[in-house]
This record gives C-alpha cells, sequence and structure tokens, in this order.
C-alpha cells in the first residue's frame, strides 16, 4: 500500500482500506451497512468474481445500488441463485463454505467480541440495537471474519454490555475451546487503524495506521490499553479508480433510495 488517503473522507477511507481486504473470487457473508458497501466495492474493482451472499438468500449478488436491508429486492433480482434462509446458514455457513464473513458492530472489546444487541443493562437498555440477526453464526462458523466500525471510547470498550457474536472470547485458546469452526476475526478496520489479533493472546494489536494518524489518537479512541506492533506500516492511498466507483456506488444509492443512504463523509 503507498502514499496516503489523505483525499478521501474518514468513511471513505475505512471502507476503501476494508474493501482491499477481500480477494478475488472468495465467497463472502456480507453485513447491510459498511460491510455491504466494503463488499460492492471490491466487487466493482479488484475482486469481480467475489461472490456475495446475503443472509436472506441470495448467491452471486450483484447489486446496482446498496440494499436497503437484506430484504431488497436488487440483491434477488442480480443474485445467480435465491435460495432458502435455512439452507444458507445450515449448508452454506455452517458446512464450511464461506470463505469470510463481513460484519459491523456497535461495540468491540480486545478479543473482537461484539455487540449489536444493547447499550447498558439488557433488562433496562439505554439504547436496544438491531440485535443479533446472523452475525453470532457468521462469527462462529466463516473460514474468517471481517469486522469494521468506527473507533471511539464508546465503541471500543473494556467490557462489552452485551456479547452478541464471539470473536476471541477471553482470548489464548479460548475460542477453540469453545468449539467454534471458524478461525476467528482476521482485522478489525477502523477511521482511524487497522487491528489484527496477536498470534498467541488473540489481543487486538494495531498493525496499520492512515497516514496523518497519531497512536496518541487511537489510544484516545479506545477503551483499553491498546497495543501496537513492533512495526506499524502505514495505510496506502485511495486510488482514483476506487475512490471514483465507490462516490458513485454512493451516488447512484442515494438517488435510488431518494437520500435514505447519505454520501459518504
Amino acid at each position: 500500500m503507498k502514499d496516503s488517503l489523505s483525499q478521501s473522507t474518514t468513511v471513505e477511507r475505512m471502507t476503501i482500506a476494508s474493501s482491499r481486504l477481500l480477494r478475488d473470487g472468495q465467497v463472502c457473508f456480507v453485513g447491510i451497512g459498511l460491510p455491504s458497501t466494503a463488499a460492492n466495492l471490491a466487487r466493482l474493482t479488484h475482486a469481480p468474481n467475489v461472490v456475495l451472499i446475503y443472509e436472506s438468500g441470495p448467491i452471486g449478488a450483484r447489486p446496482h445500488v446498496l440494499p436497503l436491508s437484506i430484504g431488497d429486492g436488487d440483491l434477488a433480482e442480480t443474485a445467480d441463485t435465491v435460495v432458502s434462509t435455512p439452507e444458507i446458514f445450515r449448508y452454506w455457513l455452517q458446512g464450511g463454505r464461506i470463505d469470510i464473513g463481513f460484519l459491523g458492530a456497535a461495540q468491540i472489546d480486545r478479543f473482537a467480541n461484539i455487540n449489536t444487541t444493547v447499550i447498558g443493562k439488557y433488562s433496562k437498555p439505554k439504547i436496544r440495537l438491531p440485535g443479533a440477526g446472523g452475525a453470532p453464526e457468521i462469527a462462529g462458523s466463516a473460514k474468517e471474519l471481517l469486522i469494521i466500525l468506527r473507533q471511539s471510547p464508546r465503541a471500543f470498550v473494556e467490557k462489552l454490555d452485551f456479547v452478541t457474536s464471539v470473536g476471541f472470547g477471553e482470548g489464548g485458546d479460548h475460542r477453540e475451546r469453545l468449539g467454534l469452526p471458524g478461525h476467528g476475526p482476521r482485522a478489525v478496520v477502523t477511521d482511524l487503524c487497522i487491528m489484527e489479533p496477536e498470534a498467541t493472546t488473540r489481543e487486538l494489536t494495531v498493525t496499520w495506521l492512515y497516514e496523518g494518524v497519531s497512536r496518541d489518537q487511537v489510544i484516545a479512541a479506545t477503551g483499553w490499553p491498546v497495543r501496537f506492533a513492533a512495526d506499524v506500516s502505514v495505510l496506502g492511498s485511495a486510488t482514483e479508480t476506487e475512490l471514483a466507483t465507490l462516490r458513485d456506488l454512493q451516488h447512484r444509492t442515494n438517488v435510488a433510495h431518494g437520500g435514505m443512504i447519505g454520501e459518504a463523509s
């Protein structure tokens, strides 16, 4: 990766950075929101043969605009085929046929466990979030997992208010002891950096910084004493093609949905 991402917005740079982590030909189980944006950007740029699967049943979806939900008709209309939701989970996901799961989150801890259920006590939450959906199964059974979310002390917390989906549990070999078949999170992409699990402890460690972002900024945005790799690299620039493709996709989506999905900022 070369140069800088300084000409792109914070959302654009994290979307582009995460899209680059998808490889051509992979089978990707996609969540709605930023994961869907990044996955479709990869499909439209460097990974034209990535197979996008949504939990509502589309396999090989090639949406013209970003979906509002997993039930968006464009997903089914542009897919190679559509199967039932039980088949998606039982045959594709639990059958070990998903190379990579791509999820967002409201909260994450140092071992990449995520919360999409509630903020505050479950019995009396301050905020009730969209919920688990298929995230626990995706996090448990996909061969690898990518997670994308903005970084702040409210999102990167010492202790989750609720564990919706397991990353590495309590760290170390805890995921294996839980019997989860997937390898767990490969990377967490934020608007400041990319974190990857340390090989032994499985604690998230900063391996990439965006140009212009300091370690102090990352420390201030993390609710635990964050670790940095011995050699932290600088993330490369958005190419003209990546930026133009992403902005065109966002613009088409905004027009198609009457502004229900805003432009990247």
